[in-house]
């Protein structure tokens, strides 16, 4: 599987980005795929993840309903939306397939390159 993340960039607090995942190769041990985020010196935090074939979504407790993941099948992409954005979003984000929900970094199975999001003040 190949994931290629895009979109990230620099973006005033309360502005919006949308950042795009287009996957390829799936297998059916990539039932999900997930977004994740670093800042440097800290550990990879998962922020949503969404079941590729069924849609179901899971978001981390500090999204709150600020970000939306989806996905296109036509164009095998996964998105996050991500509005109401605040300086403590800045870091670089990853997407991740995994076999099954995760709640760290640990349980993602193939990655992405990251795309950096940094939000002014």
């Amino acid at each position: 599987v190949q994931l290629q993340a895009s979109g990230g960039g620099l973006v005033q607090a309360g502005g919006s980005l949308r950042l795009s995942c287009a996957v390829s190769g799936l297998t059916t041990s990539d039932n999900f795929i997930n977004w994740l985020r670093q800042v440097p010196g800290k550990e990879r935090n998962f922020v949503a993840g969404i079941k590729w074939r069924e849609g179901r979504k899971r978001y981390a407790d500090f999204v709150k309903s600020r970000f939306t993941i989806s996905r296109d099948s036509a164009k095998s992409t996964v998105y996050l939306q991500m509005n109401s954005l605040k300086p403590e979003d800045t870091a670089v984000y990853f997407c991740a397939s995994s076999s099954d929900v995760i709640f760290t970094a640990a349980g993602a199975r193939r990655w992405g390159q990251g795309t950096e999001v940094t939000v002014s003040s």
